[in-house]
């Protein structure tokens, strides 16, 4: 659970408040898509008091060659289609779950039995879920 420690160092900003039509949202959904991410669900936490972000998405990727694909994908498209760049990003150096942090959106790639194991859809379950095809 290191990775979501990072969470807990910086503030979430009330200021602009995303929805699943934010442009950031859909790009993060699209290029997780086009490098073949499975099992992508979104979390909508802006109802929750003690949420650190507005919204958590979470994919699985088969290898840890496609968590790196998934993780630089999304970076890219973020950067190149809405100028953003990550406030942070963890577990770069194993690729079994990398964390994006874009303060309002977090993405979280894992592979499967990482996250069988730390159950973030359990964790987060009064949070409304909803899962995109991949």
């Amino acid at each position: 659970m290191e990775q979501l420690s990072i969470l807990a160092t910086r503030k979430r900003s009330s200021v602009v408040r995303l929805t699943r039509n934010s442009k950031i949202f859909k790009t993060i959904i699209k290029a997780i898509q086009e490098k073949k991410g499975e099992n992508i669900i979104s979390l909508d936490l802006r109802k929750i008091p003690e949420a650190v972000a507005d919204f958590f998405i979470i994919c699985e990727a088969a290898s840890t060659t496609q968590v790196k694909a998934i993780a630089d994908s999304v970076e890219e498209e973020a950067k190149r289609n809405c100028d953003e760049l990550p406030y942070k990003h963890e577990g770069r150096q194993t690729y079994q779950w990398v964390l994006i942090d874009y303060v309002n959106v977090v993405v979280h790639v894992m592979l499967p039995e990482n996250r069988r194991f730390y159950k973030l859809e359990d964790m987060w379950s009064d949070a409304p879920q909803e899962t995109h095809e991949g």
